[in-house]
């Protein structure tokens, strides 16, 4: 495995490398000295440490021992996430994958999912585990507005919008659950790590 180690700041180390749940995991299980936070990306880790504990040099020292485990082992449980596929893109999608719409919502419905990372806007997590055959890409004119609870798909990732905003993923359906909920603690449904499973129910 490949890792590349970059200061950020006085306080931080961003690690470059592919299998960023795997090495999280590890780090959750074996965390070095100073270790303060750990901020997944698609494929970087940030490293928060506390500076009067380690350094950037021993921290490093310490995270190129690291080796990934299976981030699939895990003691966070499974999230269902009920969806009515009705969405806007949902035949055009199929017509692109080259298959009935039935056929893509068992595809989507059936995939086991892992909240990767969060981005974009509060809550927004990408969820990893798409099936290969429904990887297309984005709009190319993305809505201006697109309803929270749009559970939806772009490149290698799903996802389930958080909030109404503008955005270019293809839609497939809506869920009333709430990903994110400030009155809720916490207020995020699905932290990186967090499984996720997608169940068809009807309109």
């Amino acid at each position: 495995m490949t890792v590349r180690l970059l200061p950020c700041g006085r306080r931080a180390v961003l690690v470059e490398l592919d299998d960023v749940l795997g090495f999280q995991a590890a780090l959750e299980q074996s965390p070095p000295d100073g270790l303060v936070e750990l901020v997944p990306a698609a494929r970087t880790l940030l490293v928060r440490f506390d500076p009067a504990v380690t350094d950037a040099g021993r921290l490093g020292a310490a995270l190129r021992t690291v080796s990934p485990v299976d981030s699939s082992v895990s003691s966070s449980a499974e999230v269902v996430v009920p969806v009515v596929y009705d969405g806007e893109d949902l035949a055009d999608v199929a017509a692109e994958a080259g298959m009935s719409v039935s056929a893509l919502i068992a595809r989507h419905s059936g995939g086991s999912y892992v909240s990767a990372f969060c981005g974009f806007a509060p809550g927004f997590a990408y969820l990893s585990g798409l099936d290969a055959a429904l990887h297309v890409s984005r709009r190319s004119t993305p809505r201006t507005r697109i309803p929270a609870g749009s559970v939806a798909i772009a490149g290698e990732y799903s996802a389930v919008y958080p909030s109404a905003s503008p955005g270019g993923w293809r839609l497939l359906g809506r869920t009333d659950v709430p990903v994110w909920d400030v009155e809720r603690n916490p207020p995020n449904l699905l932290p990186p790590g967090t499984k996720v499973r997608f169940e068809a129910v009807p309109a």
